[in-house]
Order: C-alpha cells, then structure tokens, then sequence
C-alpha cells in the first residue's frame, strides 16, 4: 500500500494536484532492533520487503537511519538499522498525519 494513499490533496493556483507534506516520526532505538550491513545491489524496497514483508515500508528503515531523500540503493558495507517494533511507528505516523488505523 502506497504511504501517500490517504494524504489529503488540494489543487494549487495552477489548478494542479498536490499531496500535502508528510510528517515523519522519530524512530527511537530499540533492544529489539535488528542491524546489518549491506551487501552489493542492497535496495531500502528490498531490504523493507525482507524483513517486513512489504517493499513500501522502506521509509521506515530510511527514517531510522538518518538517511533522507534521493535514492533507494545502499552502498555495500553500510550498518543499517532495522526497527522490529514498526507497527508502534506506522500508528505515530497515521497520527501525526491524521490518517485512519491501518492507512499504510
């Protein structure tokens, strides 16, 4: 499921279609945190959809790593962290973003 799925839009003076900003929460570390290093062609989608199960929670473990915006792919030999307890994240972020429980 897409993160943005059920952010509000607005048209702007151009009449095109915006999504509103996106508030993200801070990803505390945890014991039951997993770490790994990356190996070549390593993706954030990748990774997210081998621990997680999905390829759209790779914002989560950008988040947790201070990694920002730009691109999916990791250089090999970096230490990722890979938050366990992301269903505790996603509610903060449905609430700080005033979505419904379950919209991501």
């Amino acid at each position: 499921m897409n993160r943005y799925e059920n952010i509000p839009t607005k048209n702007n003076t151009k009449n095109q279609k915006v999504t509103r900003s996106i508030l993200y929460p801070s990803i505390p570390r945890n014991e039951s945190d997993l770490y790994i290093y990356t190996t070549p062609g390593d993706r954030l989608d990748l990774i997210a959809h081998s621990y997680y199960g999905d390829v759209n929670r790779w914002w989560l473990i950008a988040q947790a790593n201070a990694l920002g915006k730009g691109t999916l792919v990791i250089p090999a030999g970096t230490l990722l962290r890979i938050p366990q307890q992301y269903d505790n994240i996603i509610d903060e972020y449905n609430s700080i973003n005033n979505l419904g429980y379950g919209s991501i």
